[in-house]
């Protein structure tokens, strides 16, 4: 699997083939729970150099097992061998796949190789779930030369964690680490089965935190540059103490091996998503209904902040949602939640979805340059995709903005309403027409956006549009637009045009 990025490809550091079915199972009876251990205490950083780490790594390598993957040979229809031209080479019609008429071939049995962590003693295996996807047939390799089946306990594709269970005494579990403690420069061991060739550790350093690069919907990696390779997925990440830090998943490439930039999913979001899959058989995650951004240079000048804010702007408040109930408004900036300081938009995401529904959760805001704290009660993530992506036409009469230069906006008729599919009960301009070399289009604004708001006043007509940006003095416009489904602010600097 590869994805471009820079210029290069971020591969999954798993080897396993390509899967297209996910593989449940659980638990009858009561809830099950995982019984692992959690050493939160921080790490040494005395400066004082380890001449070897070969105490910590027979400490931690029975702990890391092998992952081995098979899916069964599989009938394939080929449709284009229904054309005439092949049938005089490979006869006549047969039974297809679902026993229909058509011509297919049998694909062959396939396999995949890759790494896990047991965190239990009875058995509870950490791995990617990229690594297990599809998969008919599991066997874990123990340290010691065992082979165990493995069934999949539950997976999560939108953070790439995926759980198994082993029945196997004498079983090592390591121990976890609180990944919120580490900084960069922590010294790291990646431990795995790179290319199927065996256990093999590498030794590296935490390079960055809080990266963001496979395009899943919750994901916070740690940056080391551990070697790590193809068959790595799913291994351990851990620190010098020999704890597990992080699941090691995917790597930054342009030849497929190691370059030195590899990626992990902190040992906090894994142990999260872990404990909701054995609890549940699925991943639980919070919800507060909004839909957040980051908090650009430009737009802190506009919501009166410091020039470095962090915090995650609150760009659309989702009617009858947790957010709305607690008071919450388009405008506010969230910059703590539950008591931990918010980056950005995207670690307000991953904070609300790691607190169970239900909980009742501090807010602190930024409103008009004041601050206040509300309190939220999170309900769990709805299963409706059009509501969950949140959260993640022609016109009679075109007029022509003066403050927003090269903009050509219309009334919303309902033609144009049902064409990019706006609710009802959203009003605006509709931006009909916008010069490519415009301040506008530079700072975002597109044909067939929705312009909501200009300098946080709501508009509901183009002519009240041109009305009030014909009265604005100002270069710079702070703009609220609709745009694919979903809310957000532009600043439009009409003294950076071109």
């Amino acid at each position: 699997m590869r994805m471009t990025l820079l210029g290069g490809a971020v591969v999954v550091a798993a080897s396993s083939l390509a899967f297209n079915r996910l593989t449940h199972a659980k638990e009858n009876g009561a809830p099950a729970q995982v019984r692992f251990v959690v050493d939160d205490a921080p790490v040494q950083r005395d400066g004082k150099a380890v001449m070897s780490f070969a105490p910590v790594i027979k400490q931690v390598a029975p702990s890391v097992v092998k992952v081995y993957t098979t899916t069964k040979a599989k009938q394939q229809r080929m449709p284009f061998l229904d054309d005439p031209l092949f049938r005089r080479f490979f006869g006549e019609e047969g039974q297809g796949e679902e026993g229909g008429k058509g011509r297919s071939f049998r694909a062959p049995k396939q396999f995949g190789l890759g790494s896990g962590v047991i965190v239990s003693k009875d058995g509870y295996i950490l791995t990617n779930n990229h690594v297990v996807d599809g998969a008919d047939e599991i066997k874990v390799g123990l340290n010691d030369g065992r082979d165990l089946p493995a069934k999949v306990v539950g997976t999560d594709s939108k953070s790439d964690v995926a759980v198994l269970k082993v029945e196997a005494s004498d079983l090592a579990p390591l121990p976890l680490a609180d990944s919120d403690k580490l900084e960069v420069g922590d010294l790291t061991l990646a431990i795995g089965n790179p290319f199927g060739i065996g256990q093999t550790v590498t030794m590296g350093i935490v390079s960055a935190m809080g990266r963001a690069t496979l395009g899943l919907d919750y994901e916070d990696f740690i940056q080391t540059d551990a070697a790590i390779n193809p068959g790595n997925s799913g291994g351990a990440l851990v620190d010098a103490n020999g704890r597990l830090i992080g699941i090691n998943t995917a790597i930054l490439s342009r030849s497929g091996g190691n370059q030195g930039i590899g990626f992990a999913i902190p040992s906090n979001l894994a142990r999260s998503v872990m404990e909701s899959l054995v609890k549940n058989g699925r991943v639980i995650r919070g919800y507060m209904g909004l839909l957040p951004q980051d908090v650009t240079p430009g737009l802190a000048k506009e919501f009166n902040l410091p020039d470095n804010s962090a915090g995650a702007l609150v760009a659309e408040v989702t009617p009858k949602s947790p957010a709305e109930k607690a008071g919450l408004k388009n405008g506010d900036i969230i910059v703590e939640i539950n008591g931990k300081p918010v980056k950005d938009a995207r670690h307000l995401r991953l904070q609300v979805a790691q607190v169970a529904p239900g909980t009742k959760v501090p807010v602190k805001i930024v409103r008009d340059g004041d601050s206040k704290t509300l309190e939220v009660v999170l309900k769990e993530f709805p299963k409706d995709d059009a509501l969950a992506k949140r959260e993640q036409g022609g016109a009679d009469k075109d007029s022509t903005s003066d403050a927003l230069d090269g903009v050509t906006v219309g009334d919303v008729d309902a033609a144009a309403r049902r064409q990019i599919g706006l609710p009802a009960n959203v009003k605006g301009a509709l931006v009909v027409q916008i010069d490519e070399s415009s301040a506008s289009y530079e700072a975002g604004l597109r044909e067939g956006d929705v312009i909501l708001e200009i300098n946080r006043k709501a508009v509901h007509s183009a002519d009240e549009a041109v009305d009030m940006s014909e009265k604005i003095k100002d270069k710079r416009i702070l703009l609220r637009v609709w745009t694919r489904g979903a809310s957000r602010y532009l600043v439009v600097d009409e003294s950076k045009a071109g």
